[in-house]
């Protein structure tokens, strides 16, 4: 059996204001062609770039967040190609001085992080016939991350790209939005540490795995029929499921790198490393670990709640509302609450949590009155759908649409009665020992009672009904 070796290279579109070298916005939303360019982006003659500092900033913030070292100095390169969306014929790059070494991530080396520009972007035909160029992405801030060739299997490559997509997000640097091409996964694949495979086109987390998998499985079968495995750029195409031989793998001395002669070298001895790791966020792997402390859960539910950073916000939030009105908590209802039923009129309505019309603190408010007995689940779920549509707080809810428990035993004595003569088989089960029989009636009158009887009461009175 060969043994794996992978290796990843990810670029990532950063959140900036403008782009790279020029002060075109960076509009990842622009759907018009060619409007957000100028001679600078569009490489016309005589155009001097000036290099973005926020860009700068924000892989600084990366390379620190994952543990890497901070350059003192370092300097732009010019990379050269030809390619109908490069209208330089260069891409302005780092090679030798890049701004981040070093690093890991889910214990996967990571062996450098640095910035570029990106290219346009090519559209062509349904019939194949013609293609047009679109540059407003041209000049757009392009982090690449680089790691070690410590990846041995596909699982262990999602799991990496996955975990730096959230770090990215809780920083705040990019959307890293695979399917709009704000995140591109390359793989660099061989077995044995013999020769390398790279695989582009790679634009989804299950695109990644599966790439990755049919390749080593390519390669295993080059092997075993005695050929030789050659160094080639390789597509994956997703429609076939597989990957495609694109055109044969260049070398460093292929781009012809030299230092990009009209911008001056970058003195970044002048950064407060310092300060700026301190003014970070918590990143996930910290608030997994205390999000288990602080909430006892398990951390299939903790990376419900942690999927981004508004969404740890917003229940963390709404789990120090509900400490400060029941201490004794053990946040179980506001839980399956927030994961289930919140999360369901969500999806179902193509909501957000930025558009969430519930405030964490009525959520948290909501959660208290289950806990307290005075709501049962029907009567909750009801609630969160009125509190869904107007944000409003439950309290104001149930005084203005009247709803609480039936808790008067007078009330309830019709509705028990009627459950007990309608169903004679699960009081005959109850009696020959099937606890669950008494649920089952419980859940007849609740159902008779539209979910208001008080659950307490009616288990109470069933009781004494069925000695």
């Amino acid at each position: 059996m060969h043994v794996p070796t992978i290796g990843l290279e990810i670029h990532v579109e950063l959140k900036t204001k403008t782009k790279m070298f020029c002060s075109c916005p960076n509009d990842p939303e622009e759907r018009h062609p060619n409007i957000n360019v100028c001679p600078i982006c569009m490489g016309h003659p005589g155009t001097l770039p000036t290099i973005n500092k926020e860009a700068v900033l924000e892989v600084v913030k990366a390379g620190l967040a994952l543990g890497g070292k901070i350059a003192t100095g370092t300097n732009f390169d010019r990379k050269s190609y030809f390619y109908p969306d490069l209208p330089k014929g260069f891409q302005i790059s780092q090679y030798e001085k890049p701004i981040v070494s070093g690093g890991t991530l889910n214990g996967i080396r990571i062996r450098r992080i640095h910035l570029e520009e990106d290219a346009g972007r090519l559209l062509h035909s349904d019939d194949g016939k013609s293609s047009l160029v679109d540059f407003n992405r041209a000049g757009l801030p392009l982090m690449e991350l680089v790691t070690e060739p410590d990846i041995k299997n596909a699982e262990e490559a999602v799991k990496f790209a996955r975990e730096l997509q959230l770090i990215l997000r809780y920083l705040g640097v990019s959307d890293a939005d695979m399917e709009r091409g704000q995140m591109r996964v390359e793989a660099n694949i061989s077995l044995d540490m013999s020769t390398k495979v790279e695989v582009k086109n790679i634009n989804s987390f299950r695109a990644v795995h599966d790439a990755i998998k049919y390749e080593l499985e390519r390669q295993e079968e080059v092997i075993k029929e005695g050929k030789e495995v050659h160094q080639e750029t390789r597509g994956w195409n997703e429609g076939k499921s597989r990957t495609e031989s694109q055109r044969s793998k260049e070398s460093a001395h292929d781009y012809r790198y030299f230092p990009e002669p009209d911008l001056p070298p970058l003195d970044l001895k002048g950064l407060d490393l310092k300060e700026i790791k301190n003014n970070l966020p918590e990143l996930p792997e910290a608030k997994r670990h205390r999000f288990v402390k602080e909430y006892g859960f398990d951390l299939i539910h903790i990376e419900t709640i942690i999927e981004d950073k508004v969404t740890a916000d917003y229940f963390e939030n709404s789990a120090s509302e509900l400490k400060q009105l029941l201490p004794k908590t053990n946040y179980q209802n506001l839980l399956n609450y927030f994961t289930s039923d919140l999360r369901g009129l969500m999806k179902e309505q193509g909501i957000r949590m930025v558009g969430l019309k519930i405030s964490a603190e009525h959520l948290a408010h909501l959660a208290a009155k289950i806990e307290k007995g005075e709501l049962s689940s029907r009567l909750a779920k009801d609630l969160l759908k009125k509190m869904f549509e107007t944000g409003e707080d439950p309290e104001n809810l149930m005084q203005k649409e009247g709803i609480s428990l039936m808790s008067n035993e007078s009330q309830l004595e019709e509705f028990i009665s009627e459950a007990i003569n309608s169903n004679p088989k699960a009081i005959e089960d109850y009696k020959n020992g099937k606890a669950q029989s008494l649920q089952f009636l419980v859940g007849q009158v609740m159902s008779k009672t539209k979910g208001k009887a008080d659950p307490q009461v009616l288990r109470s009175m069933l009781l004494e009904k069925l000695k």
